[in-house]
């Protein structure tokens, strides 16, 4: 049996702000029932310990920059047999706001040295250090949160072997000269073949340079993050270290996500029932004071507002799209002048644009489901889970080709039409002529019923579950760690 430690800064659903935290909660799930022992180090955030878990005192102990001692609480993952150890720092990270900024949206300005203690923690662990009986073979770790702690089991002889999932590149935990020496790094680590970053340091980097394997969470985005464009300055590392790096596609939490049981939406369907899927559109519309129009396409969009995701291009498409039969559905947070001018749009486009800010699961499953098409128009997009999600529930994906959404979506062309084998929309420039384009061949499709059901049917037929990206994880363990 693999004896598996996850290292996280999101575990869902006890903290988590996307992607990442669904991860780290499906794949060690899918691990355990590979008979695989894993088990999940993760921050004390308020959430966490405010969670209804019967946390368990296994330990105390020491880090550096802390002053007051750190502890392990240990529960389990829901009702499963994945232990999760939560590494509890008070000054660090017991307090309000989010996983990684404060009420005012502004990042903690010590999130450096947040997860550089946790980290260090992740290293006890790793090393077996904490008198909890156990010791891990593989050491999993997860974004620059966790880079670190790859680093700093480079040289330990006792090391467990070490797998850095890369979930996006744009974030790469820099600091400067002062920062680095303040949170009492060794100085041969600020060299160019371990931190060292353009004068600064990168956290980031500690994970690419040091980890056994290197992992991303598409085949695509794997090969897109070693040119200039998408490498974020790490490229040449990445071409450097090609042969230590997988991309391997995230997978799908059909129990969460099956519209045959999905405990949020208003009508429950399959691929035998889809039909009832309509129920579901005109209830949506009617919640967000959209008119109810069966025979309108409508478009929806589940998202962040970043510049990553392309919203700005769907903005500026939007109202060329409005004097044909199409509405926008849009559930969104993040970037104030995107936020603005989503508002204005819906002001002045009553009954048919409607958006609604912030982050809500129920709606978010509701628009997947309702929906007629799901858009991302992504400029990069690492993977992507929402494409997955719309898939199952028979909602066409409008998806610019890059990373894991071109990886995941079958362009619909004559020849594949014809074949059965498409199953969504995609364009290929990050332009606002290229995703009118997108959703212009959306709306045609839709005037052809029989040819849009049978795109649907082939969507729900596609298999993301995790099982098989599992099975690809327990691979690679067995190569890091022969």
């Amino acid at each position: 049996m693999h004896q598996i430690l996850f290292a996280t800064s999101e575990l869902q659903p006890l903290a988590g702000t996307g992607g990442l935290g669904e991860v780290c909660r499906a794949l060690p799930l899918a691990l355990s029932r590979l008979k695989c022992d894993v088990r999940i180090a993760v921050p004390g955030y308020r959430q966490v310990l405010n969670a209804a878990r019967a946390w368990t005192v296994r330990c105390e102990f020491g880090v550096q920059g802390v002053r007051r001692r750190a502890r392990i609480l240990e529960g389990r993952l829901e009702d499963s047999a994945v232990v999760v150890y939560v590494v509890d720092i008070p000054e660090l990270f017991d307090r309000g706001g989010g996983l990684y900024q404060a009420d005012d949206g502004l990042e903690w300005p010590d999130n450096i040295n947040r997860f550089a203690a946790f980290s260090r923690a992740v290293v006890r662990l790793a090393l077996g250090q904490q008198g909890l009986g156990w010791q891990p073979r593989v050491l999993h770790c997860h974004d620059w949160q966790t880079g670190l702690a790859c680093m700093l089991l480079r040289g330990e002889p006792r090391r467990p072997a070490t797998v850095f999932t890369v979930h996006n590149m744009a974030y790469a935990g820099t600091g400067d000269r002062a920062r680095f020496d303040a949170i009492g790094l060794p100085p041969q680590l600020f060299t160019p073949d371990a931190l060292e970053f353009y004068g600064n340091f990168s956290l980031l980097k500690g994970g690419l340079a040091s980890a056994d394997l290197i992992t991303t969470v598409s085949p695509s985005y794997a090969r897109e993050i070693q040119t200039p464009e998408l490498g974020f300055g790490l490229d040449g590392l990445l071409r450097h270290r090609h042969a230590a790096l997988v991309g391997v596609m995230n997978g799908v939490d059909y129990e969460l996500w099956d519209p045959h049981s999905d405990r949020h939406i208003t009508r429950h369907y399959n691929l035998r029932t889809l039909a009832r899927k309509r129920d579901n559109k005109s209830a949506l519309q009617h919640a967000l004071g959209l008119r109810v129009i069966p025979d309108a396409l409508l478009f929806g969009v589940v998202s962040r507002l970043a510049h990553q995701k392309g919203i700005d291009l769907l903005l500026a498409a939007i109202p060329g799209m409005l004097e044909e039969p199409v509405q926008f559905a849009l559930l969104a947070d993040g970037d104030p002048a995107l936020h603005r001018a989503l508002v204005l749009a819906a002001q002045a486009n009553p009954g048919q644009v409607a958006f609604v800010s912030g982050f809500n699961e129920a709606l978010a499953h509701q628009i997947v489901a309702s929906a007629d098409a799901l858009v991302m128009p992504s400029r990069y997009e690492p993977c992507g889970l929402a494409q997955l999600y719309a898939l199952r529930y028979g909602t066409v994906p409008v998806v610019r080709n890059t990373g894991g959404l071109g990886d995941s979506v079958r362009d619909a062309t004559p020849e594949t039409l014809a074949a059965g084998t498409a199953t969504g929309i995609v364009f290929h420039d990050a332009t606002v002529a290229a995703l009118t384009g997108g959703l212009r061949r959306a709306l045609a499709l839709f005037g052809d019923k029989g040819a849009w059901v049978r795109l649907q049917r082939s969507g729900m037929k596609a298999d993301f579950s995790w099982k098989s990206s599992a099975q690809t994880y327990l691979e690679l363990y067995r190569r890091a760690s022969p």
